[in-house]
C-alpha cells in the first residue's frame, strides 16, 4: 500500500469494540478493521464462536480479545461497557429480529429486541462517546437495516428499533462530532447470514431477494469490509450522522 494510503486508511495504534463479532457482517467488520491496524475486541454470547472468532482473527496478525456478554440483559450491555476499557472504535452490529406477525409480538418479544437493537448501543455509546470525545477523535458505527427507512416483512419490533438506530445516530452525531467523533449507520441489504436464516429457509426467498438487488445477487459478511475500514478512519472525518448503504441496490428500487 502506497503511504498515502496508509496514513488515510490506517487504523494503527486504534482500539476497536465490536458486538455481534464472532460472525456474519459483525466478524467481517471486525477483521477488516484488525487487519488495517486496530486491535480489536468483540462481542457476543457464545464462548465457542467467540474463542474461533478470535483464533481466526490471530490467523490474520489482528491482536484481538473477546467478551461473552447477552446484549439482551441490561447488567451484560453494562458490564461490556465497563470491560472494554479505552475504545477509539466502536461498531454496535449485535442484533435479534424476531419474524412473527404484529398482532402475534408478545411484551418479552417487545423488551428482548429493544434491549439487544436499541439499548445496548444506547449504553455502549453513553460510555464510550464522551471519552472518545475528551481524546478528540473516535468513530462509531451502527449497523441498521431496510427496516431503519421501510416496512419489510413482518418487521414488527425489529424495524421500530432499527429505524430508531438512525435517530440514535443523528443525536450522537450532533452530541459529539464537535469534537472529532464521527457517528454513522450502515445500511445492509439482504445478507446471507445467521440473523437472516430463517428467511433463507422459505422457499425461493434467497432467488427473489437476489433478483431484488441491482448487483443481481445479496450481499455476503465480506461486503461491509472496505465501509467498515472507511468509517472508520481519518478518511471519513468529514462524515457524520449519515446512513451508508451498503445494500448492491436494494434500496433504490
Amino acid at each position: 500500500m502506497s503511504p498515502y494510503l496508509t496514513q488515510l486508511f490506517s487504523l494503527a495504534g486504534r482500539r476497536a469494540l465490536v458486538t455481534g463479532g464472532s460472525s456474519g457482517i459483525g466478524y467481517a467488520m471486525a477483521e477488516a478493521i484488525g487487519r488495517a491496524g486496530a486491535e480489536v475486541v468483540i462481542v457476543a454470547r457464545g464462548r465457542d464462536a467467540l474463542r474461533a472468532a478470535a483464533d481466526r482473527l490471530a490467523g490474520h496478525g489482528v491482536k484481538a480479545s473477546w467478551i461473552s456478554a447477552d446484549l439482551g440483559v441490561r447488567a451484560d450491555a453494562d458490564r461490556v461497557a465497563e470491560e472494554s476499557g479505552e475504545i477509539d472504535i466502536l461498531v454496535n452490529d449485535a442484533a435479534n429480529n424476531i419474524r412473527k406477525p404484529m398482532a402475534e409480538l408478545t411484551d418479552a418479544d417487545y423488551e428482548q429486541t429493544i434491549a439487544v437493537n436499541l439499548t445496548a448501543p444506547y449504553l455502549l455509546g453513553r460510555r464510550h462517546g464522551p471519552r472518545m470525545a475528551a481524546r478528540g477523535w473516535g468513530r462509531i458505527i451502527n449497523v441498521g437495516s431496510q427496516q431503519t427507512n421501510s416496512a419489510f416483512g413482518d418487521s414488527g419490533v425489529y424495524g421500530a428499533a432499527k429505524a430508531a438506530i438512525a435517530g440514535l445516530t443523528r443525536s450522537q452525531a450532533e452530541a459529539w462530532s464537535p469534537h472529532g467523533v464521527c457517528v454513522n449507520t450502515i445500511i445492509p441489504g439482504f445478507v446471507l447470514t445467521p440473523l437472516t436464516e430463517p428467511a433463507q429457509s422459505i422457499p425461493g426467498r434467497v432467488e427473489a431477494m437476489a433478483a431484488r438487488h441491482m448487483c443481481g445477487r445479496n450481499g455476503v459478511p465480506a461486503d461491509f469490509a472496505g465501509a467498515a475500514v472507511f468509517l472508520a478512519s481519518d478518511a471519513a472525518a468529514f462524515v457524520t450522522g449519515q446512513q451508508l448503504y451498503v445494500d448492491g441496490g436494494f434500496s433504490v428500487h
